[in-house]
């Protein structure tokens, strides 16, 4: 019984050659979506409502062949379970549109716009799975290639892929529980954007800048999952005129806040009021205390030294938060 691989690819969508790039559309075009828009030209009445699609070649405007925009909700209300649905309609779409195609290419969805990274791409391969199990994806498909730009977010996703996934393979039609894959990851990707809403989330205030991108992902992401919290955040670009409920609804509904006040970004201190303002317990992390302003001078702050120093002493803040 042949398998359908999955990869993570360091590749700009944009100018990978593909027979095939399957891109959301959110009813507002927003990163590689945007772009890709951008230089087809593509009008709004155009793209796809949630729910239908939209099949375009590209005619050498971008370096896919053709593509494949799936239309979902705006981002505000795209959650786990719909990113689990947009993987796996991306195989059964792409199936009854483009059934030569011996590749998928895809994009990580979530980042960003107030979902836990790491729940967001196992709601997405799992829906892949959903696909490839039921026989809904064409005979010809060989691999699935999520293409990331970020080389560290790319060496993240395939690290996690492969917990999830080991071997990195799909068979076709073999039930979750023919025993193709472990008993836990079996369970995970049965449940995996279908329980995800129901968990409790940290929020995370921190700069959207790539000198923070390790902080996030080694120091703070971390001691959030091994406390049992979902890891959320939110880069102000990923959002329009909702920005402000979004934030609101996300920090509103934290179990707790933690943020970051290195450099003293004006975002995070209006995040960190938020929290205040709902009475959302917070933790303060920073790298020097001389960056602290004076509304939060008088605050515990916790100081790190390194990635390592602040995964370890947020997990014990974390702790002691609810004892």
């Amino acid at each position: 019984m042949e398998a359908v691989d999955v990869r993570i690819e360091v590749a700009d969508a944009v100018t990978r050659p593909s027979r095939l790039l399957v891109l959301k559309h959110a009813q507002s075009p927003l990163g590689v979506d945007a772009q890709v828009v951008d230089r087809m030209e593509l009008l709004p009445v155009q793209l796809p409502v949630p729910g239908s699609h939209l099949l375009i070649k590209s005619n050498g405007l971008v370096a896919a062949a053709s593509v494949l925009f799936l239309g979902v909700p705006r981002l505000a209300q795209l959650d786990y379970k719909g990113i689990r649905d947009f993987g796996r309609r991306a195989l059964s779409v792409a199936a009854k549109v483009a059934p030569d195609a011996p590749e998928v290419c895809i994009t990580l969805h979530g980042p960003g716009f107030g979902l836990d990274e790491s729940e967001s791409f196992e709601s997405e391969v799992a829906g892949l799975v959903d696909a490839v199990s039921a026989h809904e994806v064409s005979p010809g498909l060989r691999v699935v290639t999520f293409l990331e730009i970020d080389r560290r977010r790319a060496a993240w996703m395939d690290s996690t892929l492969e917990a999830l996934l080991p071997g990195r393979r799909i068979d076709r039609g073999k039930p979750l529980s023919s025993g193709a894959i472990g008993a836990r990851e079996a369970q995970r990707l049965r449940s995996v954007g279908y329980d995800s809403d129901e968990k409790s989330h940290a929020f995370v205030a921190m700069p959207f800048a790539e000198a923070f991108d390790d902080v996030f992902h080694y120091g703070i992401q971390p001691s959030i999952h091994d406390a049992g919290y979902l890891c959320v955040r939110i880069d102000q670009v990923a959002f329009t005129g909702d920005i402000v409920d979004t934030l609101r609804r996300r920090i509103s509904s934290a179990k707790f806040l933690v943020a970051d006040v290195t450099g003293a970004n004006p975002n995070v201190y209006l995040e960190i009021g938020f929290a205040w303002g709902c009475d959302v317990p917070t933790v303060l992390v920073c790298r020097d205390t001389a960056d602290l302003m004076f509304d939060i001078r008088g605050q515990r702050c916790v100081s790190y030294s390194s990635i390592r120093d602040l995964e370890a002493k947020l997990g014990r803040e974390i702790s002691a938060l609810f004892l």
